[in-house]
């Protein structure tokens, strides 16, 4: 038996009917297979917001899994395990908190149960905040402001009674939906340092547009990214400090990776830089602090080919997409930009099971380097996609080795610069203090609201000096 509740959403000022299906008893799975849309394997490593902080599950000799602190804004990184009563399950997903505490979401039967660990001298330290009655709760990347954590879970069956709802797992008194989106949505990229403006890649009526859910209106949805009627359209990262945005759109006539400005009237650009015909480029940290120097802002990427996985480091100004070797045992796909510019990866080998390697990239002035705010070329009525699959010769990806710094001494000032000191002695025993074994929860200020400028409509470059 299965019982139905039909809720009437908002969207652009219409209401949609939204039909959510709770079944009245759950079925009882038999063992791990029970459970759906579970990973293999836990991610690699997960960063805090402003990078003090990142927690990932290690496996126990008993074949269980522990989670396991990383403290990254000292001198020297340390982590702290945080084993429970009993082992955790592969599927369980962990967000470290900008205060030192670690946030887990446990699958279970029917529904997702929701914790704060935290370390109490030789023990583990437990808060629990409540649970979801959902199995497929995912987390979405920490808020800037490093307190408020959400997830998504899908709600209702398919077509067009699918809808997503974002729930607020902590920041308040315990779990609570605070938005409900018609579609699936995915994804997750917040646009302002409050954590009030999400955006979620919305796959409905067959097509995938970016949406922006304010959550600080009742969880109002207004389109963001619209570049053509027909293209599908999703955002990967944005900056709420400069504006830039990192999108990937099949509006030019085959996919490709663009950039564009939040709150400018300056087109989309596709650069050849971005087009990498023999690897898959993973956008995963952007430069903060560069207010209005969005041509100034630093990405960090994750190339995986067919030689391996490399690192990337690209701006809008430059020409080039600037390939390092990665430095021995990077936990790939995770790493932190400081507002000065000095990229932070972590990494994990059997020498130095907990380190930071840390490089200040220096970019030099190109000669016939277009100015940063030079109008692109028109698009033209259609783009014909590549016959071939190798890169264009004037394609320049070099492969640049950085110099990483993996002491313990604090980084170079400028420069890619290292020291010859040894690595640091792997982890060491935390000497934090016992918790309260209460939160203190304290009610924040009503942010302003920051509206972006949708890119509806934006017309688009055809190629781009890299």
């Amino acid at each position: 038996m299965t019982a139905c509740a039909t809720e009437r959403v908002r969207t652009d000022g219409n209401f949609e009917d939204v039909t959510e299906n709770t079944p009245a008893r759950p079925p009882r799975p038999t063992g791990p297979r029970g459970l759906t849309g579970l990973p293999h394997r836990p991610a690699p490593l997960t960063l805090a917001a402003d990078g003090s902080y990142a927690a990932r599950l290690v496996p126990t000799s008993g074949g269980g899994w522990f989670p396991e602190r990383w403290t990254l804004d000292g001198c020297e990184p340390y982590a702290v395990p945080l084993p429970g009563r009993r082992p955790e399950r592969p599927d369980s997903a962990l967000l470290p908190l900008t205060d030192g505490r670690v946030l887990i979401v446990r699958r279970a039967a029917g529904h997702s149960t929701v914790a704060l660990l935290y370390p109490t001298g030789p023990g583990t330290g437990e808060l629990p905040l409540g649970s979801v009655e959902t199995e497929e709760l995912t987390l979405l990347p920490p808020a800037p402001c490093g307190t408020l954590v959400h997830a998504l879970a899908p709600v209702g069956g398919d077509g067009a009674r699918r809808a997503t709802a974002v729930w607020l797992l902590h920041g308040g008194d315990e779990p609570q939906r605070v938005a409900l989106v018609p579609g699936r949505c995915t994804g997750g990229v917040w646009l302002d340092r409050e954590g009030r403006l999400l955006a979620l890649d919305r796959e409905l009526d067959g097509l995938t547009k970016t949406v922006v859910v304010d959550l600080g209106r009742g969880g109002g949805v207004s389109p963001l990214l619209e570049l053509t009627e027909r293209s599908n359209d999703r955002l990967l990262l944005a900056d709420p400090d400069s504006g830039l945005v990192l999108l990937r759109s099949d509006a030019p006539g085959y996919d490709r990776m663009g950039w564009g400005v939040l709150g400018s009237t300056r087109p989309v650009r596709f650069p050849e830089a971005l087009h990498a015909a023999d690897a898959a480029l993973t956008p995963f940290a952007m430069q903060p602090g560069q207010t209005l120097a969005p041509e100034s802002c630093a990405v960090a990427f994750r190339v995986d080919g067919a030689a391996g996985t490399w690192l990337a480091v690209w701006r809008p100004a430059t020409k080039r997409l600037r390939r390092s070797a990665a430095p021995a045992g990077w936990l790939p796909g995770t790493g932190h930009w400081t507002p000065e510019g000095e990229l932070r990866l972590p990494y994990a080998t059997r020498a130095a099971p907990c380190g930071v390697a840390r490089a200040s990239v220096v970019w030099e002035a190109e000669a016939g380097a277009p100015a940063p705010d030079a109008s692109p070329a028109p698009l033209p009525a259609a783009l014909p996609v590549p016959a071939g699959a190798l890169a264009p010769a004037s394609h320049s990806q070099r492969l640049r080795r950085f110099a990483w710094n993996t002491s313990a001494a604090l980084p170079p000032t400028s420069g890619i610069r290292t020291t010859s000191l040894a690595p640091p002695n792997g982890c060491t025993t935390s000497t934090q203090t016992s918790t309260a074994e209460r939160e203190p929860y304290e009610s924040a200020a009503h942010p302003q609201q920051c509206r972006p400028v949708p890119l509806q409509q934006a017309p688009l470059a055809a190629r781009e000096a890299r």
